[in-house]
């Protein structure tokens, strides 16, 4: 038996799921890059300097260099990330940066990501949503590699904030919703 063209009433039910996935999908992941965000914006000196891969700067850079790179619709080998950022990250021994990365340049490459991830879900569609991401070792659909990356963005920004509430006492308040919106008040 041949397959029936969908009905016009299917197609709009299915573009009104695409759309609020969409959105649903595209907030939580910007409240994800703003918790991260908030938490280099609230980081003192004292605390945004470290050795290796601990520091603080470090785990930023990593987090939000894997951001930029998921994002991206090509694998490793043509994935460059904007200057002054390298390819260390993808070593097979991780190679650190020469130099500690600054609050506002890492701010910086945050709203690179940003502007990416809007690009992303703006031409979403079913058919990108259920393609074989570009990371052949990650085996997953280019949809699953948006939510591990989200999850990659709220684990490290967690951790930070965790490094903040140790060090300081004193942490970011939890974005329910993203946005542009940058609270930096402490929770208690």
């Amino acid at each position: 038996m041949a397959r029936q063209n969908k009905s016009a009433g299917q197609t709009e039910m299915e573009g009104a799921m695409i759309d609020f996935w969409r959105a649903a999908i595209r907030q939580q992941f910007h409240a994800a890059i703003d918790m991260l965000g908030n938490a280099i914006e609230a980081c003192p000196g004292t605390v945004w300097y470290g050795e290796g891969r601990q520091a603080f700067w470090y785990l930023a850079f990593h987090v939000i260099f894997f951001l930029d790179l998921y994002l991206s619709p090509v694998g490793e080998s043509q994935f460059r990330p904007p200057a002054p950022f390298g390819l260390g990250e993808l070593e097979d021994e991780v190679v650190l940066p020469e130099r500690a990365f600054r609050k506002d340049e890492l701010l910086g490459y945050l709203d690179h990501c940003r502007k990416k991830l809007d690009t992303v879900m703006a031409e979403m569609t079913a058919a990108w949503t259920a393609s074989p991401c570009p990371f052949q070792y990650r085996a997953m659909s280019n949809g699953e590699l948006l939510l591990y990356n989200m999850r990659h963005v709220q684990h490290h920004a967690a951790q930070l904030n965790l490094l903040l509430r140790q060090k300081t006492n004193s942490a970011p308040e939890w974005v329910a919703k993203g946005g542009r919106t940058k609270r930096t008040e402490a929770i208690s």
